[in-house]
């Protein structure tokens, strides 16, 4: 399974229903992507209360649903609702994820950067699919 998520520590099961996500969409056959992963790893000490999720979109098909991802990595920012905060390709530094987070946080959710209602409907339904796995675990 190449679904992993990365914490600086254990998450309290009662608060993750309130968590925001960051979860990286990649493929295990882009260089990009296997460069950035430390990064992206590394920013879950930065952001405790963020879960960070890597996917393999190959190879967790089932999770990433009708999600088509043409360019990697792609990212999908939820908050504590589950409201799609933000969803697409960025540019893969740790410094400008940080920035992003920082920047959603401090926006108010009706301002959330998904291009089209039929993307952010896909992608709360991946990050459904993805709290579901997580409960079971």
């Amino acid at each position: 399974m190449q679904e992993h998520v990365f914490q600086a520590s254990a998450p309290d099961p009662q608060a993750a229903a309130g968590r925001w996500h960051a979860v990286c969409l990649c493929a295990e056959w882009c260089g990009v992507c296997r460069q950035y992963r430390a990064d992206f790893e590394s920013l879950s000490s930065r952001f405790p209360d963020i879960a960070f999720v890597w996917v393999d979109v190959e190879d967790e098909a089932d999770l990433a649903g009708d999600i088509d991802i043409e360019t990697f990595p792609s990212l999908v920012i939820a908050d504590g609702e589950g409201a799609v905060r933000f969803a697409g390709p960025l540019t893969p530094q740790p410094e400008v994820l940080a920035r992003l987070i920082g920047s959603l946080r401090s926006a108010p959710a009706a301002s959330a950067a998904v291009g089209n209602v039929d993307a952010a409907s896909d992608f709360g339904a991946m990050l459904e699919r993805l709290r579901h796995r997580s409960d079971r675990a």
